[in-house]
């Protein structure tokens, strides 16, 4: 169990980074800030679980992700018709930044999960191969396939999304 000085000391070390991540992906202060206050609250109370496997701003990085993409998830299933009508249909070429994220977290939604968290740190973070494969421990031959599974996967959305 940590002490509450050592809980304060690694949220004011590593919070705010864990922020910016949280707010790029979901683009809202509000949404950002409760998820780091959920993955520190996780971390404090189980710390003792924590491998070491890597580094603590890796393990948080990946954690920070993950709840993420769950609350894109969560919050696309509860709030779809508010999201409708922010954008009026799907677009295949977004005209503003806004409608663009909006399909991009509407892509992640329908994404199977390994492959979610792939487009977000190849595209969206634009990690190497070697990079992704120290954030989901596997190899980078490996992370390559997870890639080109994504990159059919969106050609496939595009043929279905966007006809000619």
């Amino acid at each position: 169990m940590l002490s509450r000085a050592e809980c304060n000391t690694l949220y004011r070390k590593h919070a705010p980074g864990a922020f910016r991540r949280a707010q790029r992906m979901l683009g809202s202060v509000a949404d950002a800030d409760d998820v780091v206050h959920d993955v520190f609250l996780a971390l404090f109370e189980r710390y003792d679980q924590f491998r070491g496997a890597s580094s603590l701003s890796t393990y948080l990085y990946s954690a920070v992700t993950h709840a993420c993409l769950n609350r894109i998830r969560n919050h696309r299933r509860r709030d779809l018709s508010r999201v409708r009508q922010q954008v009026a249909g799907p677009s295949c070429d977004p005209g503003t930044s806004a409608e663009a994220s909006v399909l991009a977290r509407d892509l992640l939604e329908r994404l199977p999960d390994r492959l979610a968290e792939v487009a977000v740190y190849h595209h969206l973070d634009q990690l190497t191969q070697r990079e992704i494969a120290g954030i989901l421990g596997c190899s980078h031959t490996h992370v390559a396939h997870l890639i080109e599974r994504l990159s059919s996967w969106a050609r496939q959305q595009e043929r279905t999304t966007c006809p000619p």
